[in-house]
């Protein structure tokens, strides 16, 4: 590692080696020679004479790249399209004078930008899909246990921590869907010249304008994609770049939203995230356990969210057919956008696979606060026994303000049923009350519709998606 420049931490501590290599020098490269062989197999089929011997000495060197021939060539003509051309001509000399006939450099440049993202979206969806499927196994695990839910982070009617596994899985799901439309759309520029009118195809081609529209779908298909953009500039629209980083801004917000209830959770500690044996809290406290995965999600989710304009104001900003100021933000932008998100999934797989539950402590600061939320059961008994249903709401009222004193001023434990045991107009016992104490009581439907949200929405999608399942996740620091 250099210690003596800048290294990004995106891929010193955060994306995975998988996704960086998606984002690296070579795959572009590569990639850039399986479209020039694209191209030359399109003209030759198409009529233009290319021998199938030029063919075969493209493909034979398609891989073993001769970078530092590009590189000093690089330096001469200061173009690095040109010098790659240059560079793989010198390695094919049957070929070099066919190598990237007709196109312009965005003919490389732009596709294989297509490619890429299009790579990505796709290790993406792999690792969201395995987030989804940890959760799923969480909210079955845990789709009776009873836990206080929160309304503006003020207790409010049980919910399970199940349930609750699924309000962050269902976020996930959109995200989901989004990125599956995406993926769907994601078309190649084509080969459509210097302002998208592919007037030397034109020239190359004597006006055949049948043989021509050929051109694109063939070289779609050769790389994999069902059709190209019908319509460009030079480039394609850098619109696509925007649709591509909301759906990661999108997965990002979804990650925030969870990181912080698990932050949240683990200050009440009911729930924890993984803390390994050897792992320190805190520099001076040693007893600290600081969510600080769920925190890096948070942290990194936030860069995503905010990286996402950048892409939207480089398309607002592009003047007529092409010019020239998305090139650096787009190589900074896009990649990073990628790298981070990477990282954020890992950990979210991290995170999900390894989640401490404590019954114990959720269940006492459900009881402590479970006595107010029993009161409509109560007065409904009471009325049953003879009462008067508005005094008993009265009473009920005043007693829990009287109760909430107790807690919050006092510091003492919840006396709510003993205030109402020892009040006549309830005519219930203090054994009577307790009886209506069972959580479970009061949790609604939410373990039924656990069941019915992952047998009916998740586990389908899953079903669909079996052959990405199985990945775990690295954490390098």
């Amino acid at each position: 590692m250099s210690t003596d420049r800048y290294v990004s931490p995106l891929s010193e501590r955060y994306a995975s080696k998988e996704m960086q290599y998606i984002f690296s020098p070579d795959m572009k490269f590569r990639t850039w020679r399986r479209l020039w062989i694209a191209l030359a197999e399109t003209e030759k089929e198409l009529g233009l004479p290319i021998t199938q011997e030029q063919i075969d000495e493209l493909k034979a060197n398609k891989d073993n790249i001769n970078y530092e021939v590009a590189k000093e060539r690089e330096r001469q003509v200061r173009h690095d399209v040109m010098s790659h051309v240059y560079a793989y001509g010198v390695q094919c000399p049957k070929a070099k004078g066919i190598i990237h006939l007709g196109a312009t450099s965005c003919y490389v440049g732009d596709n294989t930008d297509i490619i890429v993202m299009t790579e990505a979206l796709k290790l993406v969806k792999k690792k969201l899909v395995n987030v989804i499927a940890e959760l799923v196994k969480f909210a079955e695990e845990h789709k009776n246990l009873p836990t206080l839910a929160f309304t503006h982070f003020q207790p409010a009617q049980p919910t399970t921590v199940g349930k609750r596994a699924t309000l962050w899985m269902q976020e996930f799901m959109l995200d989901l869907e989004d990125l599956d439309f995406v993926l769907s759309t994601m078309k190649l520029l084509g080969s459509k010249g210097t302002t998208g009118t592919q007037a030397s195809f034109l020239e190359l081609f004597e006006g055949d304008q049948e043989t021509i529209d050929k051109i694109d779908p063939m070289i779609a298909e050769k790389m994999g994609f069902k059709e190209c953009y019908p319509v460009s500039g030079q480039t394609y629209s850098r619109k696509v770049d925007t649709r591509v980083l909301n759906v990661l801004a999108g997965i990002a917000a979804s990650a925030h939203k969870f990181s912080n209830d698990i932050r949240l959770l683990q200050h009440l500690k009911e729930v924890e995230e993984p803390f390994e044996k050897s792992q320190i809290g805190s520099s001076a406290m040693a007893y600290k356990r600081n969510p600080m995965r769920s925190e890096r999600i948070a942290s990194l989710s936030r860069f995503v969210m905010v990286d996402a304009l950048n892409p939207a104001i480089t398309s607002a900003t592009q003047w007529f057919e092409r010019t020239l100021d998305d090139s650096a933000n787009k190589r900074l932008s896009v990649p990073e956008g990628f790298l981070a998100i990477d990282g954020i999934l890992d950990l979210c797989l991290n995170v999900v696979d390894g989640l401490v539950v404590y019954p114990k402590v959720i269940e006492k600061r459900l009881r402590s606060e479970l006595p107010f939320m029993a009161t409509e059961n109560i007065m409904m008994d009471a009325v049953k026994a003879g009462g008067d249903r508005q005094e008993l709401h009265e009473r009920i009222r005043e007693l829990s303000m009287e109760a909430g004193k107790t807690v919050k001023v006092e510091g003492k434990d919840n006396n709510l049923l003993e205030l109402i045991a020892v009040d006549p107009a309830f005519n219930l016992t203090l054994e009577e009350l307790e009886k209506t104490m069972d959580p479970a009581k009061y949790t609604g439907r939410a373990a039924v519709q656990v069941d019915a949200f992952l047998n009916k929405v998740v586990k389908p999608m899953l079903k669909e998606n079996e052959e990405l399942l199985g990945m775990t996740a690295e954490i390098n620091v």
